[in-house]
C-alpha cells in the first residue's frame, strides 16, 4: 500500500453561504468525485466507487477554536492534544506540544517500521538560515519530520525535480524569492510530479499553508484561485497514481478558508478525502474526529514481519 496525503491548511466544511468560495470555484474534478456535489455540510456520509467523504471534528471536545500547532500534532500522534493541555494553540507549537511531537510521531513510527517516506516541500536557504539562528521556529509538520531522521528539502531538491513548493507550481519562488533557475510547474504538472515521486516511497506527504493565508486575508480571488489550482493537482495526481493499489489522502487541520466572512479559524469540521480502491476504504473504521488520522495510517502499514 502507497499513501499519498495532501494536508490543505485552514480547509474546513462550511455551511452553503456566499462567503464559501467552495461553491465559487470550477472545480471539475473534485465535482466529478462527489457526482455533482460541492464540498459543504451535510455531504457526509459520502461513499462512491472512487472516493470517501468524512467531516471530522476539530475541537476534540475542547472549548475554543481549534489552532494548526495543537490540530497538526492530533494529525501526527492521535494523542487528543488540546485535552490533555486544556487548550488549543498555535500556529507554531510551543515546548509542551513540541514535546509530543518529538517523543513519537506517524513518521518516526514508520521509519522505526522501515517505511519510506518522503516530506515532499522544499524550504529555501532564508527558511534554513532562520531556523539555524533561532529567527525562526519550525511548525509541527517539519518539526515532526526533522525529530524523525528526515531531511528537509532545500532549493537544490526543488531545482533537481525531488521536491515540490508549498504553493505547488514553484512561482512564488520566482515572483517573491527570486530563484529563476526553479522550473515552474502547472498545476497538473506538479499533481503528476507528486504522483511520480511517490511511486519511490510507502508514505509521501505534502503540506500547502496558502490555503489558511488566504482564509485569514479574507482574499475571495484568491481562495477561488486556490481551490481551482488545488483540483487541478488532484486531477494530475489521480490521472497519474494507480488507485487500485495506492490511495490519496486530503485532510486539514482546522476551518478557515470555507468561510470568508471573517478573518479567523472556525468552528467547521474538516473534511477527510480517501481517494482509491473502495476495498481497502471499507475495511477502514469510519472517521470522526482528527485523532482516527493516525491510528487508520498505522493499520493501513502495519509492523512488517
Amino acid at each position: 500500500m502507497k499513501i499519498i496525503f495532501l494536508f490543505l491548511d485552514g480547509v474546513g466544511i462550511g455551511e452553503p453561504t456566499s462567503q464559501n468560495p467552495f461553491l465559487l470555484a470550477k472545480t471539475p474534478f473534485l465535482d466529478s468525485l462527489l457526482h455533482g456535489q460541492k464540498l459543504r455540510k451535510g455531504i457526509h456520509p459520502f461513499q462512491n466507487e472512487m472516493v470517501s467523504v468524512y467531516e471530522l471534528d476539530a475541537r476534540v471536545g475542547v472549548q475554543g477554536v481549534p489552532q494548526s500547532a495543537t490540530g497538526q500534532a492530533m494529525l501526527l500522534t492521535g494523542t487528543n492534544i488540546p485535552q490533555q493541555l486544556g487548550y488549543h494553540y498555535g500556529p507554531k507549537p510551543n515546548a509542551a506540544i513540541a514535546g509530543y511531537l518529538t517523543n513519537g510521531n506517524l513518521f518516526r513510527t514508520l521509519r522505526e517500521r522501515q517505511y519510506r517516506i518522503s516530506y515532499l516541500n522544499a524550504f529555501p536557504p532564508i527558511y534554513f538560515e532562520n531556523i539555524a539562528s533561532g529567527r525562526r521556529l519550525y511548525s509541527a509538520i517539519p518539526l515532526a519530520a526533522v525529530s524523525a531522521g528526515i531531511k528537509l528539502n532545500s532549493l537544490e531538491d526543488l531545482v533537481a525535480g525531488h521536491a515540490l513548493s508549498a504553493d505547488f507550481t514553484s512561482e512564488g519562488w520566482h515572483t517573491h524569492l527570486g530563484f529563476h533557475n526553479v522550473p515552474i510547474l502547472s498545476p497538473m504538472q506538479a499533481g503528476q510530479r507528486i504522483a511520480e515521486i511517490a511511486q519511490g516511497f510507502d508514505l509521501t506527504f505534502f503540506e500547502c499553508w496558502m490555503t489558511d493565508y488566504a482564509g485569514h486575508h479574507q482574499n475571495m480571488a484568491e481562495a477561488i484561485r486556490l481551490l481551482e489550482l488545488i483540483d487541478h493537482v488532484l486531477e494530475g495526481i489521480a490521472t497519474n497514481w494507480n488507485l487500485s493499489e495506492g490511495m490519496l489522502w486530503v485532510t486539514s487541520d482546522h476551518g478557515n478558508i470555507e468561510d470568508l466572512s471573517h478573518r479567523r479559524h472556525t468552528l467547521n469540521p474538516v473534511p477527510l478525502l480517501l481517494i482509491g480502491s473502495h476495498t481497502t476504504r471499507k475495511e477502514l473504521p469510519a472517521f470522526r474526529s482528527l485523532l482516527d488520522i493516525h491510528p487508520a495510517l498505522l493499520r493501513l502499514l502495519p509492523t512488517k514481519g
